[in-house]
């Protein structure tokens, strides 16, 4: 099992590599994405500025590439905080008023502020949050019931087009959407691996999923 862990130049690479070999996988950093087609599935890591993250994708070959292991391939993703946010067809973050910067797609909907789904909570949100599981038929959330408890750090969120693609939200004032899936394609707005036990149980569910 070759776990890619994609290196397009933001941070938390460390964190996800080490929770990986915690659980005795022997993950590939991939830093060139022509690397990506030798990996059974993906995680695509994220932190700062949606904009910023897009441009480095685009620079660096990524967005093309991903779109053809994931469209044309069928390569299980993983995206994690921003690189969940990633996966939506655009977000507000880093554009110009009323305008958007487009993601990768695969999961239709907008990234937004939390401020423009109602919320009066002190943002960014940060610290631990229980979820709630919104679909009980998909493996990445298996073994966590309502409750469990997974570490936020983050702004903007995530309003799918497809109520269908959400598997789990978390209450901050307003109901945010926390973990997602469409097809072969998933994505937490936590981090997983900074989530103790529970986080790694979901990583440990993706890499052993049938997808993988």
């Amino acid at each position: 099992m070759k776990v890619g862990v994609i290196d397009y130049g933001v941070g938390n690479l460390g964190s996800v590599l080490r929770a990986l070999e915690e659980l005795r996988v022997a993950p590939v950093l991939v830093n060139r994405a022509a690397d990506m087609h030798a990996t059974d599935c993906l995680i695509l890591p994220g932190v700062g500025n949606f904009a910023d993250c897009v441009r480095l994708l685009n620079d660096g070959g990524w967005t093309t590439a991903l779109r053809d292991e994931v469209l044309g391939y069928n390569r299980p993703l993983l995206g994690v905080c921003v690189g969940m946010q990633l996966l939506a067809d655009s977000s507000t973050e880093g554009a110009p008023a009323g305008q958007s910067v487009a993601g990768l797609g695969f999961v239709p909907g907008q990234v937004r502020h939390l401020n423009s789904f109602g919320c009066t909570l002190r943002i960014p949100h940060v610290g631990w949050n229980g979820i709630t599981r919104t679909r009980t038929d998909d493996h990445l959330l298996h073994g966590m019931p309502d409750g469990t408890d997974f570490y936020f750090v983050h702004s903007y969120a995530f309003a799918p087009q497809d109520t269908a693609d959400v598997l789990a939200t978390t209450d901050y004032g307003v109901p945010v959407t926390a973990a997602v899936r469409r097809g072969h394609v998933w994505g937490t707005q936590f981090h997983p691996e900074k989530s103790s036990r529970a986080g790694f149980r979901l990583l440990k569910n993706f890499i052993e999923g049938p997808a993988c």
